[in-house]
């Protein structure tokens, strides 16, 4: 019978506790690999759990700020009301998400953030003027979120371009992607790539993949409601 204790063997459980040397115990315990991915998950359910006020409160404050005084907030949130839609902190929802997203747009419910999933202000600028991409071209396009696939795909494009989230600090700092040429361009199509993966009706990557493929061209030249992309 083996005597390891959590963090000295091959594979560390998660420990529950609020206390700092238990979090820091399965913190360095993750950074070294040494903790299994359904152990990791234990641990970031709790912790999220654990603040899911203190997110929720500085998403919601977060949030306010922007669409006061971000420029490509107030851009966007100006588009769609040109064209008849109303986005605002009364259908921009922090929440804790138990699903590893940053947000979702519902034509029904408005834009979800994932309060527990952003990582800075930044991080929320870039998710909502993702959503808000999509709530643009809603109403611009009448983009069917059945089952069309190629309108899944092409919206997809059109948010991860526009929106600010495949700027090159983006990548190199948060996604380790080391390519100086072309990072915008794959990095818009790894994202749409996965979200449309993601999508039940899509059967694997291959056929995500194709899609994204048939709609690329036009949809990433198209820039509206910007004259070029933005960032």
């Amino acid at each position: 019978m083996s005597n390891s204790q959590p963090g000295t063997g091959s594979s560390a459980k998660f420990q529950p506790g609020d206390d700092y040397v238990t979090y820091f115990r399965n913190v360095f315990n993750i950074l070294t690999k040494r903790m299994p991915d359904q152990e990791i998950e234990k641990f970031r359910v709790a912790r999220d759990l654990r603040n899911e006020e203190a997110d929720c409160k500085r998403c919601d404050e977060q949030k306010e700020f922007l669409l006061n005084y971000s420029p490509i907030i107030r851009f966007m949130r100006d588009s769609i009301n040109q064209l008849g839609g109303n986005i605002s902190s009364n259908n921009i929802h922090c929440r804790r998400c138990t699903t590893r997203k940053a947000g979702g747009f519902d034509p029904k419910f408005g834009i979800l953030i994932c309060a527990n999933e952003m990582r800075g202000q930044g991080h929320l600028e870039d998710t909502m003027a993702h959503e808000m991409v999509h709530a643009y071209d809603h109403l611009r396009f009448k983009v069917d979120w059945g089952d069309n696939l190629r309108h899944a795909a092409c919206t997809e494009i059109r948010a991860s371009s526009l929106s600010g989230e495949c700027r090159w600090a983006n990548e190199f700092f948060g996604n380790f992607q080391l390519k100086l040429t072309q990072h915008h361009q794959e990095c818009v199509r790894r994202r749409a790539i996965l979200s449309v993966k993601a999508r039940d009706t899509c059967k694997d990557e291959a056929q995500a993949t194709k899609v994204v493929d048939e709609v690329w061209d036009s949809c990433f030249r198209d820039t509206r409601p910007f004259d070029e992309i933005f960032r």
